[in-house]
C-alpha cells in the first residue's frame, strides 16, 4: 500500500488554520478538564495518602472510620507500647506516640468564614515518627505547655494563626510558637500540641489513637495478629498509608466520577465538533481526493491519510489544553475531608502517567471523531470525485 505523505495532512491543517484552532481549542477545553480531573485526584492522594510512612502503624478502636471517632484508654495504651515489634530511638525508648485529635472551629481569612481544622496532640515521639515534618518558623512546643505547633496551610488560610498569635479554644489560651511544614501532607492542615494538655482541656482521659514506628516493616501481621488476639483490647492496627488511603477513597471517587461524568459530556460534543470539521474537510476537497486516487492511492491510504489529519488536530488539542492543565498546580486549593469532616488543603499534581493518559484520551477523542468522514472519502469514486471538480 502506497501512503499518502504525511506532509499532505499537515498542509491541509494549515490551509484552514481558522477552523484548525477553533476544533483544537473545543478539544483542549475538554482535555483541559479531564486532566484537572486527574491532577487533582492526584494531589488529593498525595496530600493524604503521603502523610504516611511505610513502617508506621496507626491503632484506632475497631469500628472507627478516623481518629476523631476512636477511643484508646490508657491501659490499652500501655498495652500496645509494650509490643516486641516496636522500634527503639534514643535511649532505648520505643518509638511510640498517644495522640488525641479533636476538631475545633477557626475563622478563615477570606470572608471570615468558620471551617472546621484538625488539633492533634502527640507524644514525645510524635514528630521523631513524621521525618517529613520539619519547623520553618519559631520553634517546637514544650511538652505539658499552652503552645502550638500550626501547619503552613493553616497559617495562610486562618486568621490569628501567625507566629506569636494567642487562639482560644477548649477554655484555654494557646500560643503559637512554630510553623511547620510536611511535604504537603494532610499534617499541613492541622495544628500539633502536646497531648496531655490537650486531653485536660477538652475534659477527656482517653487518647483518639495510637502512633508506632516497626523495628521491620514486615513485623505488621504479627504485631497485628497480638493486639487482635487480647481479648482486651478492641483495637485496629492498620499501616499508616494503608489508613489514609482509605480516609481520601470517598473524596477521591466523588472527585473522579463528577469529573469524568462532565469530561464525556463535554467531549461529545468535541467529538462531534471535530466530525463537522472533518466532514467539511472531505466536501472541499474532492476533487483532491480524487487526483489522489488517480495517481494510485488505494482507498485504504486515502483513508489513513484523512484518519492521520484527525489525530494531528486532537493531538494539538491535546498538548494546549494539558500545557493550561499544567499551569494549575501553582494554585492550592481547600476541601473538606468527608471522613474526618475538616479542612483539608491540596494542590493540581500533574504525573507522567497523567499526562500520557491525557494524550490517549485527546487521540481517542481524534479517532472516533475522524473515522466516518475517513471512511467516506475513502468511499468516494474516482470518476465521481473529478467530475466534482
Amino acid at each position: 500500500m502506497k501512503p499518502v505523505p504525511l506532509s499532505y495532512s499537515l498542509r491541509n491543517l494549515w490551509a484552514r488554520r481558522l477552523t484548525t484552532a477553533l476544533t483544537a481549542g473545543g478539544m483542549a477545553l475538554v482535555v483541559f478538564v479531564f486532566a484537572a480531573v486527574l491532577m487533582l485526584d492526584q494531589g488529593l492522594k498525595e496530600a493524604l495518602v503521603d502523610t504516611g510512612q511505610p513502617d508506621n502503624v496507626v491503632v484506632i478502636r475497631k469500628g472507627s472510620e478516623t481518629e476523631v471517632q476512636s477511643v484508646i484508654e490508657r491501659s490499652q495504651a500501655a498495652l500496645v507500647e509494650s509490643l516486641p515489634q516496636i522500634a527503639r530511638g534514643a535511649g532505648g525508648l520505643p518509638l511510640v506516640s498517644r495522640e488525641t485529635v479533636v476538631l475545633i472551629t477557626l475563622a478563615k481569612r477570606d470572608g471570615n468564614k468558620p471551617a472546621n481544622v484538625i488539633i492533634r496532640g502527640v507524644g514525645p515521639a510524635g514528630a521523631a515518627l513524621r521525618p517529613q515534618l520539619r519547623v520553618v518558623e519559631g520553634r517546637m512546643f514544650r511538652p505539658g505547655s499552652s503552645e502550638i505547633l500550626v501547619g503552613s496551610s493553616i497559617a495562610q488560610r486562618f486568621r490569628g494563626m501567625g507566629l506569636g498569635d494567642a487562639v482560644r479554644f477548649g477554655g484555654r489560651e494557646w500560643r503559637v510558637v512554630g510553623i511547620f511544614e510536611a511535604g504537603r501532607s494532610g499534617f499541613d492542615s492541622e495544628i500539633w500540641g502536646d497531648a496531655e494538655p490537650l486531653l485536660q482541656t477538652f475534659r477527656r482521659n482517653a487518647f483518639s489513637s495510637m502512633v508506632f514506628r516497626l523495628s521491620d516493616a514486615a513485623d505488621f501481621p504479627a504485631a497485628r495478629q497480638i493486639l487482635d488476639a487480647d481479648p482486651r483490647l478492641t483495637l485496629e492496627a492498620k499501616l499508616e498509608r494503608t489508613f489514609y488511603t482509605d480516609q481520601s477513597a470517598m473524596l477521591s471517587n466523588f472527585i473522579n466520577i463528577l469529573g469524568l461524568t462532565l469530561s464525556v459530556i463535554f467531549s461529545v460534543g468535541a467529538v462531534i465538533g471535530g466530525a463537522i470539521t472533518m466532514y467539511a474537510a472531505v466536501a472541499s476537497r474532492t476533487a483532491e481526493i480524487g487526483t489522489l486516487r488517480a495517481l494510485g492511492f488505494r482507498r485504504s491510504s486515502v483513508m489513513v491519510a484523512f484518519m492521520v489529519e484527525s489525530l494531528l488536530l486532537s493531538l494539538l488539542g491535546g498538548v494546549a489544553g494539558l500545557a493550561a492543565a499544567s499551569l494549575m498546580q501553582a494554585f492550592t486549593i481547600s476541601t473538606m475531608n468527608w471522613q474526618s469532616f475538616s479542612e483539608l488543603a491540596f494542590s493540581f499534581r500533574l504525573k507522567p502517567a497523567i499526562a500520557v493518559k491525557t494524550l490517549l484520551f485527546a487521540l481517542g477523542m481524534g479517532l472516533v471523531g475522524g473515522v466516518m468522514p475517513a471512511a467516506r472519502a475513502a468511499r468516494m469514486k474516482i470518476v465521481d470525485a473529478l467530475r466534482a471538480s
